[in-house]
């Protein structure tokens, strides 16, 4: 397809690269609104009579999708390009919406989850790795930064579809089938607009900008990554896997407490001096998400200050403390159980923002968009094991006559021990082992182009290439030598042009020798001639 293709992706000389964030949020901040589906929760189950634990399908299928699609076609997304890929997310997260809006409609709740859950869960996986590669690209200097401004807009999507959804379920009406399916097809309609904007803007770099390059990083020699490595070659690499572990424990922590946010707040001070009231709750989740949203920006834009590895010892270790603050000092304080639960969120969401950073600095720029897809698995599991442990402790602690914070204890030195063991795994990450990277050759074209453009490449651009990921010197010894080769090959055909020249002009001597030996030697039969005949006259003379 010619406007997706990667080629036309390709940024005109001069392109700003601050127009690529606003394109990479375009699509985030419209994805987001996965983490307001809790609106629709209510309304579906009052308008189509079902449980709570089937309201919340979609959304559960939706993360599960969002994690197992980003692994899968996390490769194609890095050979097809961001247009296309942030295309694609449109097209399913849009659809997805508009197939709730007809399951609404039609009272089939099972639509609404394949739609919502299915089809609009491989959106969510698309677009969210669709721009990170990309940011990574054209930000070598501040890669934390970069990806840390997209994936601030996937947490701070729910701040904006939160009140929108719910004006609008209040005013077409929010018991009814037909004022629920029109809020999932305006919200269909208007996010595929917002997200057109970032399928337009999204460029890749040029190569101008790729000579750039070495000016930015001048300043900051340490954000210079001079290997790749493969997504199938990261995925053998323990590395990948102690990541995996330290996103998955971060992930549980934080989602631990987001998921029940509003009854874990009133259920803590339930007994107290000072309980909290319902609506109060519900400002607390806004806060939390709040926290979720800024962690993404702050935290990831830290740590390209002090290191991917020191940065996830704050997130992993301070949020263990975090924890342990909650179990011993929060029943004491409402503002310190609040401000305590806001930092594990935004830890929580710095996590998610740094992640992709720490892939790049292990891993390379090379296929990074699907190393992070596979490595969202772990987003996948946190997902369903953050809520299950709190909930289901919860519950038994309930069936056991326990009250306050007692329900939440066991939970909470569950969660101080995974973000321990967090720590661990993210102490033992060391360098890649060089027999993973890829070589040169494949860094020269490879990591950067389609098979099909590969095939087109002239000895020139690939030439470009291998000076781009910092073989000059090796460029330079090789056309050394082809030079001192092409000057001996010139003297040998110097001196054979010689050597022919010498034979030809010797040639030419003997027959010009020749040639002079028979002037000679008809000149002399002519002269001996005239001699006889002389003679002969002579003779008849003297007879007379």
């Amino acid at each position: 397809m010619g406007f997706l293709a990667r080629e036309r992706t390709v940024a005109p000389p001069g392109w700003n690269r601050w127009l690529v964030p606003p394109a990479a949020l375009a699509i985030h901040l419209s994805i987001g609104q996965a983490y307001a589906w809790s609106v629709f929760k209510t309304p579906l189950e009052k308008s189509l009579g079902i449980t709570g634990t089937q309201s919340a399908l979609p959304f559960q299928l939706g993360i599960v999708m969002l994690g197992l699609s980003a692994a899968v076609l996390g490769t194609t997304v890095e050979r097809k390009g961001p247009r296309w890929a942030m295309f694609t997310s449109l097209v399913c997260f849009c659809s997805g919406l508009l197939i709730s809006a007809v399951g609404v409609w039609a009272g089939m709740y099972w639509v609404v989850v394949l739609g919502y859950g299915l089809v609009g869960g491989i959106g969510l996986g698309i677009g969210y790795i669709s721009p990170v590669s990309t940011l990574i690209k054209w930000f070598p200097d501040r890669p934390g930064m970069a990806t840390g401004i997209a994936i601030m807009g996937f947490g701070g999507g729910a701040l904006i579809a939160s009140p929108w959804s719910t004006s609008m379920l209040t005013a077409f009406g929010n018991t009814s089938t037909s004022g629920i399916g029109k809020a999932f097809l305006i919200h269909g309609i208007v996010y595929a607009i917002f997200m057109s904007v970032g399928v337009l803007l999204v460029r890749l770099p040029s190569e101008e900008f790729t000579k750039e390059k070495a000016e930015l990083l001048k300043d900051r020699p340490k954000a210079s990554v001079a290997f790749n490595v493969s997504a199938n070659n990261a995925i053998k690499t323990p590395q990948f896997w102690l990541l995996w572990v330290v996103l998955c424990f971060n992930v549980t922590a934080g989602i631990g407490i987001l998921e029940k946010a509003a009854p874990m707040l009133v259920d803590f001070f339930k007994e107290s001096s000072t309980p909290v009231a319902a609506t109060a709750a519900t400002g607390f989740v806004a806060l939390l998400s709040a926290a979720n949203m800024a962690g993404r920006f702050v935290w990831s834009s830290t740590s390209d200050i002090v290191g991917r590895k020191n940065i996830y010892r704050l997130y992993l270790g301070v949020g263990a403390l975090l924890y342990l603050v909650l179990l011993t000092l929060g029943p004491t304080s409402t503002p310190l159980f609040v401000v305590a639960a806001m930092v594990i969120l935004s830890f929580y969401g710095g996590g998610f923002a740094t992640i992709p950073a720490y892939l790049r600095d292990l891993f390379g720029t090379y296929q990074v968009g699907a190393i992070h897809g596979r490595l969202l698995t772990a987003w996948s599991v946190a997902g369903v094991l953050g809520p299950l442990i709190v909930n289901a402790i919860a519950d038994a602690g309930k069936k056991a006559g326990h009250v306050g914070p007692d329900l939440y204890a066991t939970s909470f030195y569950i969660m101080i021990s995974l973000l321990v063991v967090g720590f661990v795994a993210n102490e033992l990450v060391r360098p890649v082992n060089p027999k993973f990277h890829e070589p040169k050759v494949a860094d020269e074209a490879v990591v950067v182009a389609e098979p099909e453009a590969e095939a087109e490449e002239t000895v020139t651009e690939k030439v470009a290439d291998k000076a781009e990921d910092d073989n000059a010197e090796k460029v330079t010894a090789v056309v050394a030598e082809v030079e001192v080769a092409e000057e001996i090959a010139a003297e040998a055909a110097e001196s054979e042009a010689a050597a022919e020249a010498a034979e030809i002009a010797a040639a030419e001597e003997n027959t010009a020798e020749a040639t002079v030996a028979k002037w000679n030697e008809a000149e002399a039969a002519d002269v001996a001639e005239t001699a006889d005949e002389n003679a002969d006259e002579a003779e008849g003379v003297v007879q007379k």
